[in-house]
């Protein structure tokens, strides 16, 4: 299994500064979430980090759907993978509700179809092919034309059984967030590899995310931290059935938090059941925890 971690930051020199600390530790990937309003932008991010970097891979985790049509990102992440030499891989999801409607005034019904639609252009245009689709939210007719371009590996974030399928089928793989070890076993690695094995596609890459870590010897301590710090996530409508699923009553609960066994066989077990990819979310929950988590990690490396 390969270890990545998730990061961001407000400036270009700590986003930067973070990814090349993880590449000199050995680590294998660097992931950027796309959070509208919040932190620097992650498309801008991966392209400034390519140009910093030169062995680790750089991936968003992810970039909403609604915010551009997709031959415009998919023009956009051929352009980041000719600057990142082949390293950059693109993860995008619906995000919620909340974002699409409140905060934009756009519409999030019917989201599944919609990302059929975008997955159907997307792929080619990744693929370095022309996209020929006429569907009933996007529609394309073009190709990218750019020197030297590179093949873009591309993930969808899926939780529920529809957005798995379509994952297994149109993807290379998935990004989850806030899904616990029980609900990973029995729930997304098995969809999403029947869906790729129907589909004839290869094993699909699973990537974990979201589920806080730190390594400390207060538990208690931590998990309070962490539920404050991240128990919002709670009261998303798609991470609370993934908690519901897990049994898990609030966020804290799926949290790995303890000494170095604990971590170590957290580590053991994502890999026992499938997990490809582990994209570490280093929680803060005192002041040397970040860097005592990203410690243990690089040794595992």
């Amino acid at each position: 299994m390969r270890i990545g971690a998730m990061i961001g930051g407000d400036t270009a020199s700590d986003v930067v500064g973070r990814a090349r600390d993880l590449e000199k530790r050995g680590f294998d990937s660097v992931w950027v979430g796309a959070f509208l309003g919040h932190g620097l932008e992650a498309l801008t991010a991966m392209t400034l980090i390519a140009q910093e970097t030169e062995r680790i891979e750089l991936g968003t985790a992810v970039v909403p759907i609604h915010f551009q049509h997709p031959a415009a990102l998919a023009d956009q992440a051929v352009s980041i993978q000719q600057a990142a030499g082949g390293r950059f891989t693109l993860g995008i999801g619906l995000s919620h509700p909340f974002i699409v409607e409140d905060w934009l005034g756009m519409a999030y019904a019917k989201g599944a179809a919609k990302m059929s639609d975008y997955l159907s252009i997307m792929r080619p245009l990744l693929n370095g092919a022309t996209a020929d689709f006429t569907g009933d939210h996007y529609s394309a007719h073009v190709g990218i034309h750019l020197a030297n371009a590179r093949r873009v590996p591309l993930l969808s974030a899926a939780l529920g059984p529809q957005m798995l399928k379509l994952a297994g089928e149109l993807t290379d793989g998935t990004v989850t967030y806030m899904t616990g070890l029980r609900t990973l076993e029995n729930h997304i690695v098995p969809r999403i590899r029947s869906a790729a094995e129907a589909a004839g596609n290869p094993p699909p890459r699973i990537v974990a995310g979201g589920i806080p870590m730190a390594l400390v010897s207060d538990v208690d301590a931590a998990r309070t931290a962490i539920q404050e710090q991240h128990g919002g996530y709670g009261d998303v409508s798609t991470y609370s059935r993934m908690l519901e699923m897990e049994g898990a009553a609030k966020v804290a609960d799926i949290a790995v938090v303890g000494d170095e066994t604990v971590l170590r066989n957290f580590l053991d077990r994502l890999e026992a059941i499938g997990v490809t990819d582990l994209m570490a979310s280093l929680a803060a929950v005192d002041d040397g925890a970040v860097e005592r988590t990203t410690d243990f990690l690089a040794a595992q490396l």
